[in-house]
């Protein structure tokens, strides 16, 4: 059984940096290794959205609005993703949730292609 294990989140001030954490417990090499990893975030009110994924190759692909702020890796050897989140702006703050999938390699996953996500972990940026 596979579970998705996010890390990290909390309270940081405007301008600040958090880096958050997701594992995928359970899930094997050969199945995490080559496939694609995404964190998304929704806010109070708001649909869930992607801020950015990385591919097997370590192809990344990132919303505009974190675009030069956020960068997304993975150690496929601790099959864990990373999300390093500087610059921090309020309109950031939200429930960010990790995913991964076993089925696809692509940058262009839908939020329906992945078939495990982890709990949610907060992230609150104050002004």
């Amino acid at each position: 059984q596979v579970q998705v294990v996010e890390s990290g989140g909390g309270l940081v001030q405007a301008g600040g940096s958090l880096r958050l954490s997701c594992k995928a417990v359970g899930m094997i090499t050969s199945v995490f290794n080559p496939n694609t990893v995404a964190w998304y975030r929704q806010a109070p009110g708001k649909e869930r959205e992607l801020v950015a994924s990385v591919t097997g190759r370590t192809t990344t692909n990132y919303a505009d609005s974190v675009k030069g702020r956020f960068t997304i890796s993975r150690d496929n050897a601790k099959k864990t993703a990373y999300l390093q989140m500087n610059s921090l702006k309020p309109e950031d703050t939200a429930v960010y949730y990790c995913a991964t999938t076993r089925t696809s390699y692509s940058t262009q996953v839908p939020l329906n292609g992945y078939e495990y996500w982890g709990q949610g972990t907060q992230v609150t940026v104050s002004s």
